[in-house]
Order: structure tokens, then sequence, then C-alpha cells
């Protein structure tokens, strides 16, 4: 089948290989505009438009996709569906009517509906994830449901190790629908009423090192975080960002204290250790490199 694909980040861009490897056709991909990155403030693609590149397919970088030359595009291109992964757009009317929007969402629906399902679901300490592939629809992910591929969740795992498995699962899951679209067996069924929860995108509040949580909450958060936007906190007046950490049994007063060359951290009903960070123009390092160059204060600050 022709297909289009819209998508944006690097987990649209697994997905748009393992479509692209597959026996359907990808005409077109569209993605977000080029941003301004880095200290350069360089003009750069999105993952999913170099991968595009690099797949030899056209893509187009509208601001938005439901204009009217990016609709008579994909006309133009005759295409039978259009393949949606984090695209970071809405699509609307008269897209949704004329073609069948497939939707990968890294979420088992209808739990964490919205922006950010793979790291609100680890804030919330889940046990498993998965993907839920859908057809799209006017409401924020509420799609009747093609199909759903699950996966268990490690205490330990952070949100790049659980994306890279649903992004394995996403990609043949969203050709195998194609499949069914094409064979005419394509047949998806409305979500179920209960369950319903959202995942808003990741805000500045998010990204706080909140002493005031438990110890496992605050690790969930921080591996929610890792490994791309990080728990943020002052060391001794210092910016640093936390990237990995675990419940401790060892017991500490308040703030950060040093015990058996272990950084700890005083929660609200325990200790965190804190086994990973990035002090300021450096990059990450584990707990006991930091403690041996480390020659400021360890107050929080």
């Amino acid at each position: 089948m022709r297909v289009a694909f819209a998508g944006s980040p690097a987990p649209a861009a697994a997905v748009l290989r393992t479509l692209a490897s597959s026996r359907h056709d990808v005409r077109l991909v569209i993605s977000q505009p080029d941003r301004r990155r880095g200290r350069s403030g360089t003009a750069t693609p999105t993952p999913a438009a170099q991968e595009a590149e690099r797949l030899g397919i056209p893509c187009l970088r509208p601001v938005t996709i439901n204009a009217p030359d990016v609709v008579e595009r994909l006309r133009d291109e005759d295409v039978g569906a259009l393949c949606v992964v984090a695209f970071g757009q809405l699509v609307k009317e008269p897209i949704l009517s004329e073609w069948p929007c497939i939707n990968v969402h890294f979420s088992i629906l209808p739990a964490y509906r919205g922006a950010a399902p793979v790291e609100r679901a680890l804030m919330d300490g889940v046990t498993e994830t998965g993907v839920t592939i859908m057809r799209m629809e006017a409401g924020l992910d509420t799609g009747p449901v093609v199909s759903v591929h699950r996966t268990p969740v490690d205490p330990g795992e952070d949100a790049g190790a659980v994306m890279d498995r649903l992004c394995d699962l996403g990609g043949p899951a969203l050709a195998e629908a194609v499949d069914r679209l094409e064979a005419g067996t394509f047949d998806p069924v409305p979500q179920p009423e209960e369950g319903v929860s959202l995942a808003p995108k990741i805000t500045d509040a998010d990204r706080v090192l909140d002493t005031g949580l438990g110890a496992r909450a605050l690790a969930d958060r921080i591996r929610a975080l890792s490994p791309h936007v990080g728990v943020r906190c002052a060391i001794g007046g210092e910016p640093f960002k936390v990237w990995r950490a675990a419940p401790s049994p060892l017991p500490v007063g308040p703030g950060l204290s040093v015990v058996d060359g272990r950084l700890l951290l005083a929660c609200a009903d325990g200790s965190l250790e804190i086994l990973e960070l990035q002090p300021p123009s450096k990059a990450r390092m584990a707990a006991g490199a930091f403690l041996r160059g480390w020659r400021g204060t360890l107050e929080l600050t």
C-alpha cells in the first residue's frame, strides 16, 4: 500500500525506518519545521526528517499538516493511509475523514493519553506498558484500537530504554495494521470507558528534585526524565542534573550526605542514593567520580 508518514522525534524516526523496510511504499514524510538547536542556533531537521532524507523519501516540513497545499500533496501521492507517530501537531479535517489515519501511541490506551505517555507512566511506577495502534479521530488519543502490544517495565529502567523497546514493538505493529487495512480486515474497536488517564507534556515543575516526595517516587521521576531531560537541582550553588538514582535503606540526615562513599539524599520517607549526575559544563558521571573530584559544599541550594 502507498502510505504517508507523519512524525518528528527519534522514536518516530525508528518506526519510520521499520515501516520503510516493510512491503509498503512510504511515498511522503511530513515532519515539524526545522528548529534552532544547540549553542550555535543552527536550524536542524527533526530526526524523522533526517531519516526520510537517508531513505530517499520526500519530506515536507509545514507549519501545519492541515494546510491546503499539504492536503493536496497527499492527494497527488494517491496514498491509502496516513501513519502518525509522535508528530507534534493536531491532525484535523479533511485529513481525518479522507484517509485512514493510523497512530502509534506509546501506552496501553485509554491510559496515558497525551504528549508524554512514557514519562508519565514511569513517574507512576508502572510495571507494564505497551504500544497501542489506533485509528485517529478528533479527540486526544480517543480513537478506536486496532491492536495492543504489551511489555513489562523493570523498576531500574529509564525512559530511554523503555522507549527503545516500544519502538521495536511499534514499527512491526504499524506495518501489520497497514497489512490489515490493505486486506480489508482493519476493524478497530472502541477504547474501554474505564481506565482513562492523561499524560500532559513535561513542565519545569516536573524537573525539580523534590525531596518532599518519597524515595521510590523521586527515583521514578528521575528515571522518567532520563536520558534526555534530567531532574535539576543546585549543589553548593551550582546547577546539576540528576540522571540515575535508587531508594536506599541507609538512614541519613536532612539534605545530601556521604555514607560509605555513597551520595545519599534525604526524602520524605527515607533516603535516595544518587548514582549518576551531571555537574555544570561537564559530562554525566557516576556519583563516586563526582565525590572524588568535588571540592565544594554538598548543601542543596
